[in-house]
């Protein structure tokens, strides 16, 4: 039993009753807190609600930018809203309820469903009297535009200045409009004693018109629709918070899908680009028409090379000053293939897809693209002296050079990544299925052939308990006394390890990684205070697992659960609906809480809640236990 709640159903979908009072927690860089956050959406925007009744627009279609923060309250006379006791979190919406001798009040704020830009509030007041009651209703918001680009440090209180008109409404009455400040609207209501009313407004970035009723009942009911009904309540709920962090971008096309949490959020960037790509694979056999639209969004920030920038910022362009990983365009290869696979849809690949405008660069067909990518990956990123892929600055793990404690330079210059050969062994194979699909002979029998040659590479890595995780000039292999887990799931899957090797490793990875870990196996052996628990690394755990122990691999999957966080750790709200892109093990000062670097300024405890790793990572993982894979 969580000490904030407990799930319930409402509307036929799962949602979550509030109940907790104050339970302070501690950002480490920022002050500590009592806001226990929850994020819904639709494709446009985001609705950022919280334990104190209050809440947050956010919208990403230009920039990295909040239209509100901690607002939004509904009175009916002397009702507040914001005094509730009980909140309800639904999946694309947020209730509350208050009550008096002679009035109840219940308030529900909803995305509608499609790219909206604005949020839908109703209103029920039922009259418990025996009188006629007669009580003004209104809404009332404040407008405060803020711009979150690339903040490391304390926050910063950047207005913009072509900040958007922001409107508040009371459907069939009247409509008040800003830039910056408050709005209210509102009217008398007199109902007779048992009598009920419903109260319509809306509140954002306002578009043409709308029938309130129609919109809420038609919204909730394509939300029934979309998500997966056969499923568990959780998977249910990880589909709709993971399809409500999409939003439909104003600069590039499609839609993109940034992580989110302390990212985003708190220091103003969308990155790295493996994550919009990775958050997008369950959605191939959810929504894929939203997958496909992510690709060609993230497809889009590159340039005519094939190379995909770090990150955006805040600001939509590209961000290159931090990192410049090796593996990225291996997750736009992994996505093409698989939903070509799933939906055999081969006309996506000849529509033109831009390049980022900094470049200046005509678009071409998305076939081509990917096309250039793995050019770039197989020419630009290459190989070295090893036959491994090289690590440029960093591989998936951005900390991957400074932890191999090799010289910096030389490690960026010479180093490999087994990790990136590995995985890239697994996906230029399914590659190389679309390309010949699509009649580039060339360059499938290329993939082919380059993922022969790593996956031997790959299998020389066996030191007899594990695989190793990287080559440093100098220094020889990295990870031979130590086991780093990523690149072992990735060695089982691209077949490296024998079947032998493969149940001997999963073996030693549930003696030493998962033992005594109930939120999933930590990601280093041995882990010390800094272990630390992956969703993206777990997530192929489960995939590699299910294919030699599938006991193994269902325990895994249900470790990485809200479930699982909430009965290991009840009075942790991160991990209760929502959670970071990881957890800290249970040697660590603070198990279950997430990381922080604050002599950095960086620090996903500040903002350790709508990471979408949280919830794609469960469903891909779930999909894998079924048996739907590209090559299935």
């Amino acid at each position: 039993m969580s000490a904030f709640g407990e799930w319930t159903t409402t509307e036929g979908l799962p949602a979550f009753e509030y109940r907790a009072g104050s339970r302070p927690w501690d950002p480490i860089i920022d002050p500590p807190s009592t806001q226990h956050r929850v994020h819904v959406g639709n494709r446009r925007i985001t609705l950022v609600t919280d334990s104190d009744g209050l809440a947050g627009v956010w919208d990403e279609h230009l920039d990295c930018r909040w239209l509100a923060e901690h607002t939004g309250i509904g009175r009916f006379g002397a009702l507040s809203t914001d005094t509730a006791a009980t909140k309800l979190f639904g999946p694309t919406f947020f209730r509350v309820a208050v009550a008096d001798e002679e009035a109840s009040v219940e308030r529900t704020v909803l995305c509608p469903e499609g790219e909206i830009p604005w949020v839908l509030i109703k209103v029920d007041v039922v009259n418990r009297g025996d009188v006629v009651l007669r009580r003004s209703v209104t809404e009332e918001w404040v407008v405060r535009p803020r711009l979150v680009d690339l903040e490391f440090g304390p926050p910063r209180d950047v207005t913009p200045s072509d900040g958007p008109v922001v409107a508040l409404e009371e459907l069939g009455g009247d409509r008040v409009e800003t830039t910056s400040g408050l709005l209210t609207v509102g009217g008398l209501v007199e109902l007779p004693p048992g009598e009920r009313t419903t109260v319509w407004f809306r509140f954002g970035l306002l578009d043409g018109q709308a029938d309130p009723a129609e919109l809420y009942d038609t919204s909730l009911a394509a939300l029934r629709e979309r998500l997966p009904a056969a499923a568990p309540a959780e998977i249910q709920w990880h589909a709709a918070l993971l399809t409500g962090g999409a939003c439909v971008d104003g600069v590039l096309g499609g839609h993109t899908l940034n992580q989110g949490s302390a990212y985003a959020f708190r220091h103003g960037f969308n990155g790295a680009a493996r994550d919009p790509l990775q958050h997008a694979l369950p959605l191939v056999h959810l929504e894929p028409d939203l997958a496909l639209s992510v690709l060609r969004n993230t497809c889009a920030w590159g340039s005519p090379d094939g190379d995909l920038p770090y990150a955006l910022d805040g600001r939509k362009q590209p961000w290159t000053q931090l990192f410049r990983p090796s593996d990225q365009n291996l997750w736009a290869l992994w996505l093409a293939a698989e939903y070509a696979a799933a939906t055999g849809d081969l006309a996506a690949f000849s529509r033109p897809v831009p390049y980022h405008p900094c470049h200046g660069a005509d678009p071409v067909p998305l076939a081509e693209n990917l096309r250039r990518q793995f050019r770039f990956f197989a020419d630009e990123v290459g190989v070295g002296e090893h036959g491994h892929v090289r690590i440029l600055n960093a591989d998936w793990n951005d900390l991957a050079v400074t932890e191999s404690k090799v010289d910096r330079e030389l490690m960026i210059e010479r180093g490999e990544s087994v990790l990136n050969s590995a995985m890239a062994a697994w996906v230029l194979p399914v590659y190389a299925d679309l390309a010949a699909q699509l009649g580039d002979h060339a360059t499938a029998t290329e993939a082919r052939q380059r993922a022969a040659d790593l996956r031997s590479r790959v299998a020389e890595e066996w030191n007899g308990q594990w695989f190793r995780r990287a080559h440093a000039p100098g220094a020889g292999p990295i990870g031979d006394h130590d086991l780093w887990l990523e690149v072992q799931p990735w060695a089982i899957l691209c077949g490296a390890a024998t079947p032998a090797q493969a149940r001997a490793l999963l073996s030693t990875i549930d003696d030493k990684c998962r033992t005594g870990s109930p939120l999933g196996a930590r990601h280093r052996w041995p882990a010390g205070p800094s272990g630390q628990v992956w969703f993206s690394v777990n997530m192929t755990l489960v995939w590699a697992a299910s294919r030699y122990d599938l006991d193994l691999a269902w325990d895994e999957w249900r470790r990485m659960t809200l479930h699982a966080h909430t009965a290991a750790y009840p009075g942790t709200w991160m991990g209760t609906l929502s959670g970071p892109d990881c957890y800290l093990a249970p040697e660590s000062d603070r198990p279950g809480e997430t990381w922080a670097l604050p002599d950095l300024g960086v620090a996903m405890q500040a903002y350790p809640v709508a990471n979408l790793h949280s919830h794609s990572a469960p469903l891909l993982a779930y999909l894998r236990l079924h048996g739907v894979d590209p090559g299935a």
